[in-house]
């Protein structure tokens, strides 16, 4: 992030402490609600923006962000966020916590559990037929491909935008991932695996691919030191297979710079021209 954005980051934040609403240029203003409780958990907050004309809302953004399923948080996606905004103002956005994995808790399914969560809240504030859509970055393009494929039982997601997320675990290229060990050992609760799969599999969002599974957008860096390009390829492929709408993308350079100015832009017009093709 250049140091213009960082400043804008900082005026907008602060900003946002006292204001209750966004605005932005052309008329383009939400209203602001910061660290809502979806559970009963400290970590299970969101940030909620809401397009003042309520009725006019269609889809919502679940916005789910990375750190290796054991850190990171939703401030880390604000400005992206807010960028979002912008080019969508007709949508709502929910940029949410999830409980991370450490020695105490597993990853999954608490996680998944918390994206069913944070969209049984959402169906509440939002028009009926509001349709959601998940994006998430890392370990939260991860999340939003697994729940939407094998969670999403009421068939609420409208589309999947997964930026830099693992879509096969047992991929011997993603092996070489320097803290694979924890994938291996505190991401799945043994208990919740089925149909002997091992863990690996069993959090693996190409096994649950079908041809019911929703619109998919990828994005992957061509030099990403974290998550190989094999895993676009593995995605692909299994999406094809099932015959379900997809594109993916390759952006220049690592598993941190999907966001930097022009790739962002990039990403947000991409997103925006995939979103068109879905009825």
């Amino acid at each position: 992030m250049n140091k213009f954005a960082v400043l804008l980051l900082l005026a907008i934040t602060l900003f946002s402490c006292t204001e209750k609403i966004i605005k932005f240029e052309k008329g383009i203003s939400f209203e602001q609600q910061i660290n809502i409780s979806y559970g009963d958990d400290a970590e299970q907050k969101m940030d909620l923006y809401i397009p003042e004309k309520r009725d006019s809302v269609k889809t919502v953004f679940i916005i789910i962000h990375g750190g290796g399923w054991k850190a990171g948080e939703k401030s880390d996606l604000t400005f992206f966020t807010l960028s979002l905004m912008k080019k969508f103002p007709q949508s709502a956005f929910a940029n949410m916590n999830y409980r991370l994995a450490d020695e105490t808790q597993y990853g999954l399914p608490n996680q998944t559990e918390d994206i069913r969560k944070s969209i049984d809240y959402l169906v509440g504030i939002v028009p009926v037929k509001t349709k959601f859509i998940l994006l998430g970055n890392s370990a939260g393009g991860h999340l939003s491909m697994l729940y939407s494929y094998r969670f999403d039982q009421a068939e609420n997601i409208k589309a999947v935008v997964n930026i830099v997320g693992p879509s096969d675990l047992s991929d011997p290229n993603f092996k070489n991932y320097s803290d694979y060990s924890f994938v291996e050992k505190r991401l799945v609760d043994p208990a919740a695996v089925t149909n002997n799969f091992t863990k690996e599999k069993f959090a693996s969002p190409v096994e649950w691919i079908t041809e019911k599974s929703p619109p998919t957008l990828s994005f992957y860096g061509n030099n990403d030191q974290v998550i190989p390009l094999s895993q676009k390829g593995i995605l692909d492929s299994a999406l094809h297979k099932s015959n379900v709408l997809n594109t993916s993308y390759e952006f220049s350079g690592g598993h941190l710079d999907w966001d930097k100015d022009k790739n962002s832009t990039f990403l947000i017009d991409k997103i925006d021209a995939f979103l068109k093709q879905i009825k």
